[in-house]
């Protein structure tokens, strides 16, 4: 199986293992669409509006909207000791779907923490979408508190995480492995890795709108709506016998979900995963929004 990153003693819960197991089926790499006529885009105070424009490829898309992102709420809670993390994630596990809500806190000055984690019992078979009545089942699920201790909740990458988007890019898939069919999904893996383990704030979400404009085969879908009703711009990467959308917050940059289907013997979902909150708390029980 191909390393994406580097090794650590534990990798955030839920999508991780399930992206980099679904690295061992390997296939053909989708061809590289033909890059359209560069167009410019209409002025605009809009980040929404300008990425959204017409004749855009997904590259300009991506690099207009590293360049113009505004900040998000919780970036004014980043002096705070915990980083706070709240999924929802389906993902697939042999013949089953596993079914995870997931909240996270992390102190990041030793890298302990705790987590809260509610199940709903697995679904079998491969063709199973996910629900906005499954996501209503998850407040009524029985919970699992788990604690860490010292060292126990690594990030998914050292910090401070750099903003330079060359950089970024070789921490998450390494180089030589760039003409690998799985080098563009190993890319956008690296990207919902960091995002589900790590607090980005407005400069380190533009490296990653950079790293995600600079993955072989992303192409834009449009704009294109979460399983909670958000909208966002959709990208796709296809490669390695899978198919990866992500939705990007069209002002914060902030990825809002993430899918993958696979294909080949055994196709189907693979993951889906909703990012639902992101902060910092000032205990390891608090969220940003006051919710419990």
């Amino acid at each position: 199986m191909l390393r994406t990153t580097p090794t650590t003693r534990r990798r955030p819960a839920g999508l991780i293992a399930g992206l980099l197991l679904a690295g061992c089926h390997p296939g053909p790499s989708a061809p590289t669409p033909a890059t359209p006529t560069p167009a410019t885009p209409p002025a605009s105070t809009s980040p929404a509006l300008a990425a959204t424009a017409p004749g855009l490829t997904p590259q300009q898309r991506l690099r207009l909207l590293a360049d113009t992102i505004t900040a998000a709420p919780a970036d004014q809670t980043v002096g705070l000791p915990y980083t706070y993390l709240h999924t929802q994630s389906w993902t697939r596990a042999t013949n089953v779907i596993t079914r995870s809500d997931l909240q996270r806190w992390r102190r990041d000055a030793d890298e302990s923490g705790r987590e809260v984690t509610r199940r709903l019992p697995d679904v079998r078979g491969l063709a199973h979408r996910p629900t906005s009545d499954e996501r209503r089942q998850f407040a009524a699920a029985g919970l699992k508190t788990t604690r860490y201790v010292s060292g126990d909740l690594e990030p998914y990458l050292p910090e401070p995480l750099t903003t330079d988007s060359a950089k970024l890019a070789g921490a998450l898939a390494p180089r030589e492995l760039a003409g690998e069919a799985a080098y563009p999904r190993m890319l956008v893996h690296g990207v919902i890795g960091v995002a589900i383990s790590q607090y980005l704030d407005r400069a380190q979400r533009a490296a990653t709108l950079r790293v995600l404009a600079d993955v072989p085969t992303i192409a834009y879908q449009g704009e294109r709506t979460d399983l909670t009703g958000r909208t966002g711009l959709g990208f796709t990467v296809t490669a390695d016998n899978s198919q990866t959308q992500l939705i990007v917050h069209p002002r914060t940059g902030e990825i809002l979900s993430a899918h993958e289907q696979v294909h080949g013997a055994k196709p189907g979902l693979f993951s889906y995963l909703l990012i639902l909150e992101r902060g910092h708390t000032a205990t390891d029980t608090g969220t940003p929004s006051g919710r419990p």
